[in-house]
């Protein structure tokens, strides 16, 4: 015999003899003459074609990459956020945190859509230029109003109309220069 049998290369694998049966019939393994199996020669054939996904659990890992501490800081944001425990400063984070922290984040997601088609959320640019529009005619409103009533109140307390207009006009644009200076924030 050349090579190895069913048998022997199971078990320098560390996969089932039907396993190797399957990979033999497939064609996956590259036999001798003899039908013995080239164990070298298999293996790379068996690298090349075989789905890590799929491979064996005794095989070695792959190295894991390092997680970036933005990506460590803020699952322990959320997880404190939450009032669960987070992992410290500079400390390993276990898997399950990692979990937990992103299924809170898709339960707030799903909260969050769930409110916007319920109509409770509003868009913000949408919101801002309503009331952008609001304000705009509110001060128009008041631009205007000195030149409507200052006849009326002119003629109830005797003075001119002219000299009323001026200081309405002056002590509303005074307002709205204070009310300016006012900037709504939407957090």
């Amino acid at each position: 015999m050349e090579g190895m049998s069913e048998r022997q290369y199971a078990a320098r694998v560390g996969l089932s003899r039907g396993a190797i049966q399957k990979a033999k019939t497939s064609g996956r393994l590259v036999l001798h003459a003899d039908g013995s199996i080239d164990a070298a020669a298999s293996d790379r054939r068996r690298a090349a074609v075989t789905d890590p996904a799929k491979a064996s659990s005794r095989a070695p890992k792959p190295r894991l990459r390092p997680v970036p501490e933005a990506a460590v800081s803020a699952v322990g944001e959320t997880l404190r956020e939450q009032g669960l425990p987070a992992p410290s400063a500079g400390g390993a984070m276990t898997f399950l945190q990692a979990k937990t922290a992103n299924e809170v984040l898709k339960a707030q997601e799903r909260r969050l859509k769930l409110q916007k088609l319920k109509g409770e959320l509003v868009d913000r640019s949408r919101a801002t230029a309503l009331v952008f529009r609001l304000a705009r005619e509110e001060r128009d409103a008041w631009i205007n109003w000195p030149a409507r009533v200052a006849a009326l109140i002119a003629a109830e307390l005797g003075v001119e109309a002219h000299a009323m207009q001026k200081i309405l006009e002056a002590h509303v644009r005074a307002q709205l220069e204070e009310l300016a200076e006012i900037r709504p924030e939407f957090r």
